[in-house]
């Protein structure tokens, strides 16, 4: 029986891949059936093919005329950068490897390797780049009465790889859990709905889950047959973002510098990957990496989007995301493209300013940044409570019991005190309890205080921010806010209040503010200054000497805050 050769849509070019929905309906040009389907993991983020040309785009020329390269994706998803890669290679190579059928089974046996973050992923990354979920998978002649073939096969019709996973690997690691019950290599603990044995997928992420001193080793076996001579040259993806179990997401466990380290390990020629830019100045369990990743002269190119929805217009990413170019035998100032509000600003400049310890994503704030610092005032944070000011979890208006605490009532006490914090949806609400209730911290129960709360905004510099609560010796609140305080007088405490509704003073926090979370840390860059009188912004634009282009930039970026009861 004759078989019917059929096209690998991964290797045709762009107008040969579209689909009939393409071509009849103008409105949706760059229809793609990758971009319909939804976030199937926990906490995956899918990649748009526009988001992975910029990618794409962000390599130098070269890699697409080499065919010597090895490229790895270490946690595909969809298979739109195997895809994609592929499409460029197949024009790139043409040259070199002239006959068309050559050409294409070099670039897919040869050049393209990934790991499925999942078995499902990687499933669908081989349908898209092998046009089957079976690498090897021949035609057995079945057909349809209109002409097709029923179960279809692979490209080359399945000759071309020896098993059914190709070069596109199912993960096949498992999460080692230490005495503590967390895993040793994404944190996970052991109790999580990740390892629940009624599930299929474990997302124990295998380029992760692997000792980074047994990564290469393991990886020549996976691919290349044990040989150790064998090295990955192009690294590029979009990994998995987080771990977390149904809490919020600034609560749970990032993970993607996990992958970012890992294949530094690799020692690859190009690294280039889009990540949460969470990094640059927050983030649990961040601050090791975001050293290492200011220090590093070996990025050379950086574009940072304030808002995600440039690149995943379906994603809500607190803080933006980021996508970096890192090259192996290139040292040097990176080149920084910041992206705001569909605008874009460039720099050449190192990522570390100094003695700073965070990234500064807009150039034009390090002069602003440098002539407060000049002036050696003591910081803002001085006078910022540690988390749980009065030792109230944010939860403990739901159920007090928990905390071994006496109930709270819903109408004021006389001689009481008034305890500011959320309710179970969340909404700000005020509750009682009497004179002589059972804090657990009791430091700050008397004087003037601002209650600020701890998690608002998304990180864009200039934001909408929710104002200080004005409070006095009755009020208290839960670890959803933090106190500034206490202050000598009343008076004190609404002069600290107009201070912090200034532009100056959002301007200078905003510097290191790069999500949601607004804890103590973030107000380091802000000034202390005397309350005793009351500050206007041009007033502290003189004292510190702004110029008329960094008063109208400040100007601009910050927005009104939002009013909320007796702020």
């Amino acid at each position: 029986m004759e078989i019917e050769q059929k096209k690998n849509v991964a290797l045709l070019a762009e107008e040969e891949h579209k689909t009939a929905v393409e071509s009849a309906e103008d409105y949706v040009e760059n229809f793609d059936i990758l971009e319909t389907i939804t976030n199937v993991g926990n906490d995956e983020v899918f990649t748009p093919r526009k988001t992975c040309d910029l990618l794409l785009n962000a390599l130098p020329e070269e890699v697409w005329t080499n065919p010597n390269y090895h490229w790895l994706n270490p946690a595909t998803k969809n298979g739109v950068f195997e895809r994609e890669i592929a499409l460029r290679l197949n024009k790139g190579l043409k040259d070199i490897i002239p006959d068309d059928e050559t050409r294409k089974k070099h670039i897919l046996q040869d050049m393209i390797y990934s790991i499925g973050q999942t078995k499902f992923t990687a499933n669908v990354a081989r349908r898209t780049l092998y046009y089957c979920s079976q690498a090897n998978r021949r035609c057995d002649g079945i057909k349809a009465q209109d002409g097709h073939y029923v179960n279809g096969y692979a490209i080359g019709n399945g000759s071309w790889f020896k098993d059914e996973e190709g070069n596109i690997k199912t993960p096949n690691t498992n999460h080692d859990f230490g005495s503590d019950g967390k895993c040793r290599f994404c944190g996970i603990g052991r109790d999580s709905k990740y390892v629940s044995p009624t599930q299929r997928e474990q997302y124990a992420y295998e380029f992760i889950h692997i000792d980074p001193s047994e990564l290469a080793d393991h990886l020549s076996q996976r691919f290349f047959g044990g040989n150790k001579e064998m090295k990955f040259d192009i690294i590029i993806g979009n990994p998995p973002y987080q771990l977390s179990d149904g809490g919020a997401q600034a609560s749970a466990c990032p993970i993607y510098q996990l992958f970012v380290d890992q294949a530094k390990a690799l020692n690859p020629k190009y690294l280039c990957m889009i990540i949460p830019a969470r990094w640059m100045a927050s983030g649990k369990g961040l601050d090791d990496f975001r050293e290492e990743m200011l220090e590093d002269k070996h990025i050379r190119l950086l574009h940072d989007f304030s808002d995600p929805k440039e690149c995943f217009p379906s994603n809500e990413i607190k803080g933006g995301v980021c996508y970096f170019l890192w090259n192996r035998d290139e040292e040097g100032k990176c080149h920084i493209v910041t992206h705001r509000e569909g605008d874009k600003t460039e720099s050449t400049r190192y990522l570390k300013e100094d003695e700073e310890d965070v990234f500064i994503r807009d150039e034009r704030l390090i002069p602003i940044l440098k002539k407060v610092q000049g002036k050696k005032l003591p910081k803002f944070s001085k006078i910022a409570s540690p988390r749980r000011p009065y030792g109230l979890s944010g939860d403990v208006f739901q159920d007090p019991s928990k905390y071994g605490l006496p109930p709270f009532s819903s109408s004021p006490i006389e001689k009481g005190f008034a305890i500011h914090g959320l309710d179970a949806h969340h909404r700000r609400v005020v509750e009682y309890a009497p004179a002589n209730y059972p804090f657990p911290k009791k430091d700050l129960l008397s004087g003037y205080k601002l209650f600020v709360a701890r998690n608002q905004g998304d990180g864009t510099f200039g934001e909408k921010l929710s104002q200080p609560i004005l409070a006095g010796p009755k009020d208290a609140c839960t670890e959803t806010f933090i106190v500034f305080g206490p202050f000598a007088s009343k008076k004190e405490m609404v002069n600290c209040a107009s201070y912090f509704r200034s532009k100056f003073f959002r301007c200078m926090m905003g510097i290191r503010k790069v999500d949601q979370n607004a804890s103590k840390r973030i107000y380091d860059y802000v000034p202390l200054l005397d309350f005793s009188k009351e500050w206007k912004d041009q007033e502290l634009y003189q004292m510190f000497g702004f110029t008329p282009d960094e008063i109208s930039f400040i100007e601009s970026s910050i927005e009104e805050m939002i009013s909320y009861g007796n702020d």
